[in-house]
Protein backbone atom coordinates (compact mmCIF):
# COMPACT_ATOMS: atom_id res chain seq x y z
CA UNK A 1 0.00 0.00 0.00
CA UNK A 2 1.36 3.42 -0.96
CA UNK A 3 1.86 6.30 1.48
CA UNK A 4 -1.13 8.12 -0.05
CA UNK A 5 -3.41 5.10 0.40
CA UNK A 6 -2.24 4.67 3.99
CA UNK A 7 -3.04 8.31 4.73
CA UNK A 8 -6.46 7.97 3.12
CA UNK A 9 -7.13 4.85 5.20
CA UNK A 10 -6.22 6.69 8.42
CA UNK A 11 -8.48 9.64 7.58
CA UNK A 12 -11.38 7.40 6.60
CA UNK A 13 -11.03 5.26 9.71
CA UNK A 14 -11.14 8.42 11.83
CA UNK A 15 -14.32 9.54 10.06
CA UNK A 16 -15.92 6.12 10.47
CA UNK A 17 -15.11 6.19 14.20
CA UNK A 18 -16.94 9.52 14.41
CA UNK A 19 -19.91 8.10 12.48
CA UNK A 20 -19.29 10.41 9.51
CA UNK A 21 -19.48 9.05 5.95
CA UNK A 22 -16.97 10.62 3.53
CA UNK A 23 -18.38 12.97 0.89
CA UNK A 24 -16.79 13.33 -2.56
CA UNK A 25 -15.56 16.91 -2.99
CA UNK A 26 -16.09 16.72 -6.76
CA UNK A 27 -19.60 15.36 -7.22
CA UNK A 28 -20.97 15.55 -3.66
CA UNK A 29 -21.96 11.88 -3.56
CA UNK A 30 -21.56 10.05 -0.23
CA UNK A 31 -19.25 7.05 -0.24
CA UNK A 32 -19.07 4.01 1.99
CA UNK A 33 -16.85 4.58 5.05
CA UNK A 34 -14.38 1.93 3.87
CA UNK A 35 -14.24 3.24 0.28
CA UNK A 36 -11.15 5.03 -1.04
CA UNK A 37 -12.79 6.41 -4.18
CA UNK A 38 -16.13 7.85 -5.20
CA UNK A 39 -18.41 5.28 -6.89
CA UNK A 40 -19.74 7.91 -9.34
CA UNK A 41 -16.66 9.82 -10.53
CA UNK A 42 -13.74 7.66 -9.33
CA UNK A 43 -12.01 10.50 -7.45
CA UNK A 44 -10.44 9.97 -3.99
CA UNK A 45 -12.88 10.90 -1.24
CA UNK A 46 -10.32 12.69 0.93
CA UNK A 47 -8.41 15.48 -0.81
CA UNK A 48 -6.85 18.86 -0.01
CA UNK A 49 -7.67 22.33 -1.33
CA UNK A 50 -5.10 25.03 -2.15
CA UNK A 51 -5.08 28.35 -0.31
CA UNK A 52 -6.68 30.08 -3.33
CA UNK A 53 -9.50 27.53 -3.47
CA UNK A 54 -8.37 25.24 -6.32
CA UNK A 55 -8.76 21.47 -6.01
CA UNK A 56 -6.60 19.26 -8.18
CA UNK A 57 -8.75 16.73 -9.99
CA UNK A 58 -6.79 13.56 -9.18
CA UNK A 59 -6.12 11.08 -11.93
CA UNK A 60 -8.54 8.17 -11.83
CA UNK A 61 -6.50 5.16 -10.79
CA UNK A 62 -6.23 2.28 -13.23
CA UNK A 63 -8.94 -0.39 -12.81
CA UNK A 64 -11.21 2.02 -10.90
CA UNK A 65 -14.90 1.20 -11.32
CA UNK A 66 -17.59 3.86 -11.51
CA UNK A 67 -21.30 3.54 -12.10
CA UNK A 68 -24.27 5.42 -13.49
CA UNK A 69 -27.56 3.78 -12.59
CA UNK A 70 -27.24 0.14 -13.62
CA UNK A 71 -24.40 0.87 -16.03
CA UNK A 72 -20.83 0.05 -15.01
CA UNK A 73 -17.65 1.66 -16.31
CA UNK A 74 -14.06 0.67 -15.58
CA UNK A 75 -11.10 2.97 -16.24
CA UNK A 76 -7.94 1.12 -17.31
CA UNK A 77 -4.49 2.59 -17.90
CA UNK A 78 -2.88 5.90 -16.95
CA UNK A 79 -0.95 7.35 -19.91
CA UNK A 80 -3.83 7.09 -22.37
CA UNK A 81 -6.72 5.71 -20.28
CA UNK A 82 -9.46 3.51 -21.68
CA UNK A 83 -13.08 3.63 -20.49
CA UNK A 84 -14.70 0.20 -20.72
CA UNK A 85 -18.49 0.07 -20.40
CA UNK A 86 -20.50 -3.01 -19.48
CA UNK A 87 -23.79 -2.39 -21.29
CA UNK A 88 -27.07 -4.08 -20.49
CA UNK A 89 -29.70 -4.69 -23.14
CA UNK A 90 -31.23 -1.20 -22.93
CA UNK A 91 -28.00 0.75 -22.23
CA UNK A 92 -26.20 2.96 -24.74
CA UNK A 93 -23.25 5.34 -24.93
CA UNK A 94 -22.21 7.72 -27.69
CA UNK A 95 -18.78 9.01 -28.73
CA UNK A 96 -16.74 10.34 -31.63
CA UNK A 97 -15.83 7.70 -34.26
CA UNK A 98 -12.08 8.00 -33.65
CA UNK A 99 -12.53 7.16 -29.95
CA UNK A 100 -13.78 3.59 -30.53
CA UNK A 101 -11.13 1.10 -29.38
CA UNK A 102 -12.90 -2.27 -29.06
CA UNK A 103 -16.38 -3.79 -28.82
CA UNK A 104 -17.86 -7.23 -28.23
CA UNK A 105 -19.42 -9.00 -31.18
CA UNK A 106 -22.76 -8.78 -29.39
CA UNK A 107 -22.57 -4.97 -29.14
CA UNK A 108 -24.55 -3.03 -31.73
CA UNK A 109 -22.96 0.07 -33.28
CA UNK A 110 -25.05 2.75 -34.96
CA UNK A 111 -24.40 6.10 -36.61
CA UNK A 112 -26.29 9.08 -35.20
CA UNK A 113 -26.26 12.61 -36.68
CA UNK A 114 -25.18 15.57 -34.60
CA UNK A 115 -28.40 17.43 -33.67
CA UNK A 116 -28.94 20.94 -34.96
CA UNK A 117 -28.33 23.77 -32.53
CA UNK A 118 -31.13 25.78 -30.96
CA UNK A 119 -28.81 28.80 -30.96
CA UNK A 120 -29.38 30.83 -34.19
CA UNK A 121 -25.97 32.47 -33.79
CA UNK A 122 -24.32 29.04 -34.06
CA UNK A 123 -25.94 28.31 -37.46
CA UNK A 124 -24.43 30.59 -40.10
CA UNK A 125 -26.76 30.98 -43.05
CA UNK A 126 -29.38 28.95 -41.11
CA UNK A 127 -27.51 25.74 -41.95
CA UNK A 128 -28.46 22.70 -39.80
CA UNK A 129 -24.87 22.55 -38.55
CA UNK A 130 -21.60 24.31 -39.50
CA UNK A 131 -19.29 22.57 -41.94
CA UNK A 132 -16.36 22.57 -39.51
CA UNK A 133 -18.24 20.55 -36.86
CA UNK A 134 -18.49 16.74 -36.82
CA UNK A 135 -21.61 15.58 -38.63
CA UNK A 136 -21.85 12.12 -37.10
CA UNK A 137 -21.26 10.33 -33.83
CA UNK A 138 -21.28 6.62 -33.01
CA UNK A 139 -23.60 4.92 -30.55
CA UNK A 140 -22.88 1.65 -28.80
CA UNK A 141 -25.93 -0.39 -27.70
CA UNK A 142 -25.88 -3.32 -25.29
CA UNK A 143 -25.65 -6.04 -24.39
CA UNK A 144 -21.88 -6.33 -24.38
CA UNK A 145 -18.69 -4.45 -23.60
CA UNK A 146 -17.30 -1.44 -25.44
CA UNK A 147 -14.07 0.50 -24.92
CA UNK A 148 -13.33 4.10 -25.89
CA UNK A 149 -10.10 6.09 -25.65
CA UNK A 150 -8.66 9.36 -26.90
CA UNK A 151 -5.71 9.08 -29.31
CA UNK A 152 -3.43 11.24 -27.17
CA UNK A 153 -1.98 11.22 -23.68
CA UNK A 154 -3.94 12.87 -20.89
CA UNK A 155 -6.42 12.31 -18.11
CA UNK A 156 -10.01 11.09 -18.08
CA UNK A 157 -12.41 13.26 -16.10
CA UNK A 158 -15.71 11.76 -14.97
CA UNK A 159 -18.51 14.32 -14.58
CA UNK A 160 -21.66 12.76 -13.05
CA UNK A 161 -24.76 14.78 -13.95
CA UNK A 162 -27.92 14.85 -11.87
CA UNK A 163 -31.26 14.95 -13.67
CA UNK A 164 -31.65 18.39 -15.25
CA UNK A 165 -28.03 19.43 -14.59
CA UNK A 166 -26.03 20.99 -17.46
CA UNK A 167 -22.34 21.70 -18.09
CA UNK A 168 -20.59 23.45 -20.95
CA UNK A 169 -17.57 21.81 -22.58
CA UNK A 170 -15.08 23.18 -25.09
CA UNK A 171 -14.35 21.38 -28.35
CA UNK A 172 -11.89 18.46 -28.29
CA UNK A 173 -12.53 17.75 -24.57
CA UNK A 174 -15.49 15.40 -25.08
CA UNK A 175 -14.84 11.65 -25.02
CA UNK A 176 -18.18 9.92 -24.43
CA UNK A 177 -21.48 10.13 -22.57
CA UNK A 178 -24.28 7.82 -21.54
CA UNK A 179 -27.56 7.78 -23.43
CA UNK A 180 -29.43 9.81 -20.79
CA UNK A 181 -27.22 12.84 -21.53
CA UNK A 182 -28.40 15.08 -24.37
CA UNK A 183 -26.22 17.71 -26.03
CA UNK A 184 -26.29 20.74 -28.31
CA UNK A 185 -23.55 22.84 -29.82
CA UNK A 186 -23.59 26.59 -29.21
CA UNK A 187 -21.57 29.55 -30.37
CA UNK A 188 -18.58 29.86 -28.06
CA UNK A 189 -18.67 33.06 -25.97
CA UNK A 190 -14.87 33.19 -25.95
CA UNK A 191 -14.28 35.61 -28.81
CA UNK A 192 -13.16 39.17 -29.51
CA UNK A 193 -12.79 41.54 -32.43
CA UNK A 194 -9.41 42.52 -33.88
CA UNK A 195 -7.89 44.64 -36.62
CA UNK A 196 -6.07 42.75 -39.36
CA UNK A 197 -3.10 44.08 -41.30
CA UNK A 198 -5.38 45.39 -44.00
CA UNK A 199 -7.31 47.42 -41.46
CA UNK A 200 -10.34 45.16 -41.61
CA UNK A 201 -12.13 43.93 -38.50
CA UNK A 202 -12.56 40.22 -37.93
CA UNK A 203 -13.33 37.97 -34.99
CA UNK A 204 -10.80 35.83 -33.18
CA UNK A 205 -11.90 32.60 -31.46
CA UNK A 206 -9.03 31.54 -29.18
CA UNK A 207 -10.94 28.49 -27.87
CA UNK A 208 -12.76 27.52 -31.06
CA UNK A 209 -15.94 28.80 -32.65
CA UNK A 210 -18.29 26.41 -30.86
CA UNK A 211 -18.73 24.58 -27.58
CA UNK A 212 -21.15 21.95 -26.32
CA UNK A 213 -23.81 21.94 -23.63
CA UNK A 214 -24.49 18.54 -22.09
CA UNK A 215 -27.66 18.01 -20.04
CA UNK A 216 -28.89 15.00 -18.11
CA UNK A 217 -32.49 14.85 -19.24
CA UNK A 218 -34.94 12.87 -17.14
CA UNK A 219 -32.44 10.71 -15.26
CA UNK A 220 -28.83 10.98 -14.03
CA UNK A 221 -26.06 10.56 -16.59
CA UNK A 222 -22.30 10.26 -16.90
CA UNK A 223 -20.04 12.44 -19.03
CA UNK A 224 -16.40 11.52 -19.65
CA UNK A 225 -13.95 14.21 -20.76
CA UNK A 226 -10.31 14.09 -21.83
CA UNK A 227 -7.89 16.75 -20.63
CA UNK A 228 -4.18 17.45 -21.07
CA UNK A 229 -1.85 17.96 -18.14
CA UNK A 230 -3.39 18.30 -14.68
CA UNK A 231 -6.98 19.40 -14.10
CA UNK A 232 -7.95 21.84 -11.36
CA UNK A 233 -11.49 22.49 -10.14
CA UNK A 234 -12.83 25.53 -8.31
CA UNK A 235 -16.26 26.40 -6.90
CA UNK A 236 -16.93 30.12 -7.37
CA UNK A 237 -19.10 32.06 -4.94
CA UNK A 238 -21.93 34.38 -5.97
CA UNK A 239 -19.79 37.51 -6.48
CA UNK A 240 -16.45 35.80 -7.08
CA UNK A 241 -14.59 35.89 -10.41
CA UNK A 242 -11.22 34.68 -11.67
CA UNK A 243 -9.06 35.27 -14.75
CA UNK A 244 -7.75 32.25 -16.69
CA UNK A 245 -6.10 31.68 -20.03
CA UNK A 246 -8.64 31.42 -22.83
CA UNK A 247 -7.46 27.95 -23.86
CA UNK A 248 -7.42 26.38 -20.40
CA UNK A 249 -11.12 25.68 -19.54
CA UNK A 250 -12.30 22.07 -19.63
CA UNK A 251 -15.90 22.59 -18.50
CA UNK A 252 -18.05 25.03 -16.56
CA UNK A 253 -21.52 24.86 -15.04
CA UNK A 254 -24.58 26.52 -16.51
CA UNK A 255 -24.64 29.27 -13.86
CA UNK A 256 -21.08 30.48 -14.55
CA UNK A 257 -20.78 33.82 -16.37
CA UNK A 258 -18.12 34.09 -19.11
CA UNK A 259 -16.62 37.22 -20.65
CA UNK A 260 -13.36 38.41 -22.19
CA UNK A 261 -10.95 40.72 -20.35
CA UNK A 262 -8.08 42.72 -21.85
CA UNK A 263 -5.11 44.03 -19.88
CA UNK A 264 -2.32 46.33 -21.07
CA UNK A 265 0.91 45.96 -19.18
CA UNK A 266 3.08 48.95 -18.50
CA UNK A 267 5.80 48.70 -21.15
CA UNK A 268 8.70 51.20 -21.14
CA UNK A 269 9.17 52.85 -24.54
CA UNK A 270 5.74 51.93 -25.94
CA UNK A 271 3.96 55.01 -27.31
CA UNK A 272 0.39 53.62 -27.10
CA UNK A 273 -1.55 50.36 -27.13
CA UNK A 274 -1.13 50.04 -30.93
CA UNK A 275 2.67 50.07 -30.60
CA UNK A 276 4.13 46.61 -31.49
CA UNK A 277 6.19 46.85 -28.31
CA UNK A 278 3.10 47.22 -26.14
CA UNK A 279 2.47 44.14 -24.04
CA UNK A 280 -1.09 42.93 -23.56
CA UNK A 281 -2.79 39.91 -22.05
CA UNK A 282 -6.13 38.51 -23.17
CA UNK A 283 -7.93 36.81 -20.31
CA UNK A 284 -11.10 34.83 -19.89
CA UNK A 285 -13.12 36.02 -16.91
CA UNK A 286 -15.21 33.36 -15.13
CA UNK A 287 -17.79 34.60 -12.66
CA UNK A 288 -19.76 32.69 -10.05
CA UNK A 289 -21.75 31.09 -8.80
CA UNK A 290 -20.76 27.69 -10.12
CA UNK A 291 -17.95 25.25 -10.75
CA UNK A 292 -15.18 25.60 -13.34
CA UNK A 293 -12.39 23.21 -14.37
CA UNK A 294 -9.15 24.15 -16.14
CA UNK A 295 -6.24 22.15 -17.54
CA UNK A 296 -2.59 23.04 -16.96
CA UNK A 297 -1.36 21.92 -20.42
CA UNK A 298 -3.00 23.99 -23.14
CA UNK A 299 -2.11 25.68 -26.38
CA UNK A 300 -1.95 29.44 -26.13
CA UNK A 301 -3.79 31.29 -28.85
CA UNK A 302 -1.73 33.11 -31.43
CA UNK A 303 -2.42 36.83 -31.38
CA UNK A 304 -2.37 38.09 -34.95
CA UNK A 305 -3.45 41.67 -35.46
CA UNK A 306 -4.44 44.28 -32.89
CA UNK A 307 -7.37 43.54 -30.52
CA UNK A 308 -10.22 46.03 -30.61
CA UNK A 309 -10.53 47.04 -26.98
CA UNK A 310 -14.13 48.10 -27.54
CA UNK A 311 -15.10 44.44 -28.05
CA UNK A 312 -13.97 43.53 -24.52
CA UNK A 313 -16.49 44.00 -21.70
CA UNK A 314 -13.68 44.91 -19.29
CA UNK A 315 -10.17 46.32 -19.75
CA UNK A 316 -7.37 47.41 -17.47
CA UNK A 317 -4.17 49.40 -17.99
CA UNK A 318 -1.35 49.01 -15.56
Amino acid sequence: MSDLEEELHRNLQARRAEGDSPICRYCGHPAAPESLSCPLCGAPVDIRVTVSGWMEQPMIQSMTRIRCGNMRCQIAGTLTPVAEFALAHDDRVYFAPHALLFADASTTLAVTPVPASDDPAARPGHAPRPADLPRWLLEGHGPGHIGVSENRAGELIAVPLAAGQSVHVLEHQFLCATGSVSYRYLRCPIQYRKYSRGGEREYEHPSGRYHYRFTASGSPGLLLLHAAGNVFVRDLAETESILVDSGSPVYWEESVQISMHLEYMRTPGARNRHDPGSRRTIWLRLGGPGRVAVQSAHKRAEENGVPDYLSFPTTKRW
